[in-house]
């Protein structure tokens, strides 16, 4: 470990061998140590031995850029996280690091990055839900007739609901309360059942007409 201000100061021929040996020391240990060489240059090179981390210096002058991690304990040279790529302008074409969850699952960037098989599967399962009936098993909750249920799972459920009525028997589903379909299988008689089935979209609500001995069945 070197560093040195790399100007040969005007002396005695022992001492100014010493300075220029020194100088060339710190060239050729890229001014290496645990603190920044305190004479800088544009475009000097600096390997921060306390963070294992080589830099170089702005054209500018005024602040280090890292350029990559030495594992000093494998002896390898590792790529720093969020790493951008870029043609020979300068131009982003890719991020060699981690991007969040939430941007995998949104479908919507257009980075290229590498990207763990977890994150990969995180994203198809956010942007292609399971078709019905995949990862799904039949239930019987209790149901009410003449009441609007929502479907709050996060995915499209199939309902299956029967009762008896001296009036119409009917199913509703809609997005709201006030905005549905009708799906009918009417017959006005108290001694048998009436059916309906539909499958109910994502936060979707239902509704059975009904006025007694209503059951439910789910798929969820």
């Amino acid at each position: 470990m070197s560093q040195n201000d790399l100007v040969i100061a005007n002396q005695a021929f022992p001492a100014t061998r010493a300075d220029i040996t020194s100088a060339l020391q710190a060239l050729g240990s890229n001014n290496s140590g645990p603190s920044a060489p305190s004479t800088t240059y544009a475009n000097m090179m600096w390997y921060d031995t306390t963070s294992n981390i080589l830099k170089i210096r702005a054209e500018a002058n005024d602040a280090w850029i890292n350029i990559g991690y030495l594992d000093q304990s494998l002896d390898t040279f590792k790529i720093l996280n969020d790493t951008i790529v870029a043609t020979t302008g300068g131009a982003t074409t890719g991020l060699i690091g981690d991007q969040s969850t939430a941007t995998w699952q949104s479908g919507t960037g257009s980075t290229e990055s590498l990207v763990s098989p977890a994150k990969v599967k995180a994203a198809i399962d956010s942007l292609v839900p399971d078709s019905i009936g995949v990862n799904q098993s039949w239930s019987a909750p209790s149901r009410s007739g003449n009441t609007w249920y929502q479907n709050t799972t996060g995915r499209a459920i199939m309902v299956n609901i029967k009762g008896t009525s001296t009036t119409d028997s009917y199913l509703r589903v809609g997005p709201s309360t006030g905005s549905y379909v009708t799906i009918d299988n009417r017959d006005g008689d108290s001694g048998t059942w009436d059916h309906a089935d539909a499958i109910v979209p994502a936060n979707h609500y239902y509704y059975f007409q009904g006025s007694s001995g209503v059951k439910a069945y789910i798929l969820s």
